[in-house]
C-alpha cells in the first residue's frame, strides 16, 4: 500500500480497495436500520504500491457492488449473474471463465492453513520471494501465485474441500444448484482464494481464457465477518469488483465498438415561429421516448441548419417550415442518401422509431433511478 507521512507527521495510507470503506459507511450511517440487504455500488480510483506491469497500475479504477445484510446462496448466485451481465453488456463475456470455490468459515480455514504450512515446510527455498513472506503472513496467497515454481507446488498442495465444514459444503452445493438453474457455467477451482483474508465461503473470479493475458478481470465473494471486524454486529455480506482498465483493454482486444453518448438519432430543423411552436413539444416528446434529438432553435437559414445536422452526424432530419405547418406535415430527410418524404405531423415520431428501430432507442428515462 501507499503509506507516507504528511507535512504534520501524520501517517496516511491511500485506499487500496473499496469493500472496507463501504462497510465503514454502512456502520457510520446506520444502514442496518434500513430494509436488508442494503445494495450499494461504486466506481472509484484506488492505489497500490505494486511494480507497474500489464494490467496492473499504481493508480487504477474499479467498479464494485456490495450487498450487506443477508446470507443466502441464491443471493450469491444473483451477484455472480450481475457480474456476468456486465461482462456481456460490454461484449467480452466470451473471453472469460467463471472460477468458483468455497473457503469455508474462519474455523475451518484455520485448520486448512495449518495443513498448508505443514505441506510447505522444508520447501521454502523453492518459493518466490513474495511467497516466502506470505507463508508466514497469509499462506492462502501461495495458491494464486503465478510464478512457475509456486504454481507447481500449489498443484500438489492439500485441497480446501477436505477441510470444509458441513455448513459451508451445504451452502456451496446450494449455490451451484442456483447457478445451474440460471444456466451459468463455472469451473470448480479448489485452489482459488482471494487476496484479502476477510472472505469466507463463496469466492469467485473471472479468468481470461488465454494464458498470455492478465489472468483475472475481476472477482469477489462472501465476507460475513468484516462488519463485525470493523466494530459492528455479526452481519453477512457479499460483493465483487472489476478493474476498469482491464475491462477497457479487453473491449479493445475484442474490438467492441463503444456507443458515443453524443451520437444523435434525429436533428430537428425549423423556420418561423409557428414551426418552432410545433417542434418544441416534439423534441421533448422524442427525447422522453428515448430518441436522441437535437433541435436548432436559432434563426439560421434552412441551409445553415442542415449543415449543423451534418456536423452532428445525425442520420435523420425533421424539417418544418411555414408550408409544412399549414399542411400539417413534416419532412423526414435521410441525411446520407439525401432522400426525403412528407409525414403527417402526428405520425412523425412513429415514423422516426420505425426508421431507427425500437432496439436502438435510449432506454434510460428520467425518474428511472427514483422509481425503478
Amino acid at each position: 500500500m501507499y503509506t507516507f507521512e504528511d507535512r504534520k507527521g501524520r501517517s496516511l495510507t491511500l485506499r487500496p480497495e473499496g469493500t472496507a470503506a463501504i462497510v465503514r459507511s454502512y456502520l457510520q450511517n446506520n444502514m442496518a436500520m434500513l430494509a436488508q440487504p442494503v445494495q450499494l455500488y461504486y466506481i472509484e480510483p484506488f492505489f497500490r504500491y505494486n511494480q507497474p506491469q500489464k494490467g496492473r497500475y499504481r493508480q487504477f479504477w474499479q467498479v464494485g457492488v456490495e450487498v450487506i445484510g443477508e446470507s443466502d446462496p441464491a443471493l450469491d448466485a444473483q451477484i455472480i449473474q450481475l457480474a456476468l451481465v456486465i461482462l456481456k453488456d460490454l461484449g467480452i463475456d466470451k473471453l472469460f471463465t467463471l472460477q468458483l470455490n468455497s473457503i469455508g468459515t474462519p474455523e475451518s480455514r484455520k485448520k486448512y492453513i495449518a495443513s498448508l504450512q505443514d505441506y510447505y515446510f522444508g520447501k521454502e527455498r523453492h518459493l518466490c520471494e513474495n511467497c516466502q513472506v506470505r507463508l508466514g503472513s497469509n499462506p492462502l496467497r501461495l495458491l494464486d501465485c503465478k510464478e512457475e515454481d509456486c504454481v507447481t507446488l500449489a498443484k500438489l498442495a492439500p485441497s480446501f474441500s477436505e477441510y470444509l465444514d458441513p455448513e459451508s459444503k451445504e451452502f456451496h452445493a446450494d449455490l451451484k444448484e442456483f447457478l445451474d438453474e440460471l444456466g451459468i457455467a463455472y469451473v470448480e477451482n479448489p485452489k482459488l482464494v482471494r487476496g484479502l483474508d476477510y472472505y469466507s465461503k463463496t469466492v469467485f473470479e473471472f479468468w481470461d481464457n488465454t494464458s498470455d493475458s492478465q489472468n483475472a478481470i475481476g472477482g469477489g465473494g462472501r465476507y460475513d465477518g468484516l462488519v463485525e471486524l470493523l466494530g459492528g454486529p455479526s452481519t453477512p455480506a457479499i460483493g465483487f469488483a472489476m478493474g476498469v482498465e482491464r475491462l477497457i483493454a479487453n473491449m479493445k482486444r475484442a474490438k467492441v465498438r463503444v456507443p458515443h453518448k453524443d451520437e444523435l438519432h434525429v436533428f430537428v430543423a425549423q423556420l418561423g415561429k409557428e414551426a418552432k411552436k410545433k417542434c418544441l413539444p416534439l423534441i421533448m416528446q422524442m427525447r422522453e421516448r428515448g430518441i436522441k434529438t437535437v433541435g436548432a432553435l436559432g434563426k439560421g437559414s434552412m441551409g445553415a441548419q442542415l449543415k449543423i445536422a451534418d456536423k452532428f452526424g445525425a442520420p435523420w432530419t425533421i424539417i418544418m417550415g411555414l408550408t409544412e405547418v399549414r399542411e400539417g406535415v413534416a419532412i423526414v430527410r435521410n441525411m446520407k442518401l439525401g432522400t426525403q418524404e412528407k409525414v403527417k405531423f402526428p405520425k412523425v415520431m412513429d415514423k422516426i422509431i420505425e426508421l431507427i428501430g425500437e432496439e436502438n432507442l435510449d432506454t434510460y428515462h428520467p425518474g428511472e433511478l427514483l422509481y425503478g
